[in-house]
């Protein structure tokens, strides 16, 4: 926090990714949330879904759900601005209850964490009695309150394994729950909501892009259907499947998540091709420079989870991290 980068070092990071001519326009922002930071004691975590000029330039802590989750913990900033979508904020505050924790668009939602209610948790609980829930931590504070123990994409199948038990309940996602249920001798009820930008993607995607860019590794998020997972050369979460990038070095790989993820990942490889058959995310595309400026200079919008909730959620997030 100290030391403030100048700005055309911080060009120099995302010049391939982003054009000359878009960086003029951020530059105003940029300068005046890093001063901002400073000023109020504040940090940045950012989704590796957020554009390249919040996640390589103003954000402090990047990374997938998990990573976030767990290095929310360590910050000893006063203010967090969650560069993300709305539960992820939620998460943040359940692990600093004496921070101010803020997003920069309320609206920032999510596909998965509109599918389920805690109402629909119970229902569950009542139909497959003793039947331990493992709720993935795109939900709502209330639904992670109505559940055992939380999951990401990342950790999915060492939780499932983790409770000892021959039967879970996993929500919402059901894809991601299809997708360890084959990894796995647990069995996996599952709920039937999906991610509205990854349940787009088709095993004849997949396809189509071996014929057209002959010798590509194709990577895939959980999220995906089953048989785009199946049609892949690797599967895993945002954080994984930029690992797997960076340990073998492909000439040239496609990576079946949303849009921002490969010029994120591009730009510590620029010697690798990426190729972007990418889906947005409308939700995370709501977080803006503008926006991230905005929050911090007016204390926009903090994130607040109610105290009867809270206690219980937490619980669930805190065994997650536990593991």
């Amino acid at each position: 926090m100290n030391h403030v980068p100048s700005l055309s070092s911080l060009y120099d990071r995302v010049s391939r990714v982003v054009p000359k001519a878009e960086w003029m326009f951020f530059e105003d922002d940029v300068r005046a949330i890093l001063d901002l930071k400073r000023r109020r004691n504040a940090v940045i975590l950012a989704h590796n879904y957020q554009t390249p000029e919040i996640f390589h330039c103003v954000a402090d802590i990047v990374g997938d759900s998990l990573a976030l989750a767990r290095k929310a913990v360590e910050t000893d900033a006063e203010v967090i601005v969650l560069a993300g979508v709305h539960f992820m904020a939620e998460t943040a505050k359940l692990l600093n209850p004496a921070k101010t924790v803020l997003i920069p668009d309320m609206g920032a939602g999510c596909s998965l964490a509109e599918s389920i209610t805690p109402e629909d948790v119970a229902l569950l609980r009542q139909a497959h009695p003793g039947v331990p829930v493992i709720t993935y931590v795109n939900t709502s504070a209330a639904v992670k309150a109505a559940s055992d123990i939380c999951c990401t994409s990342g950790n999915a199948r060492q939780i499932v394994e983790s409770l000892g038990v021959p039967r879970v309940i996993m929500i919402p996602d059901e894809f991601l729950a299809r997708n360890v249920a084959k990894e796995t001798d647990v069995e996996i009820i599952a709920w039937h909501g999906h991610c509205e930008v990854h349940e787009l993607f088709t095993a004849a995607d997949v396809r189509q892009l071996r014929e057209n860019h002959p010798g590509v590794m194709v990577l895939a998020h959980p999220e995906c259907p089953p048989e785009v997972v199946a049609e892949a050369d690797f599967a895993g979460s945002t954080a994984v499947m930029s690992d797997y990038v960076g340990a073998h070095r492909p000439a040239r790989v496609v990576l079946l998540t949303e849009c921002s993820m490969s010029d994120n990942v591009s730009v510590h490889h620029p010697d690798i091709e990426f190729i972007r058959p990418c889906n947005l995310c409308p939700h995370m595309k709501r977080i803006t420079l503008s926006n991230i400026r905005e929050a911090l200079e007016l204390n926009r919008h903090e994130v607040t989870v109610d105290p009867a909730i809270a206690a219980d959620a937490r619980r669930a997030v805190e065994r997650m991290l536990a593991l």
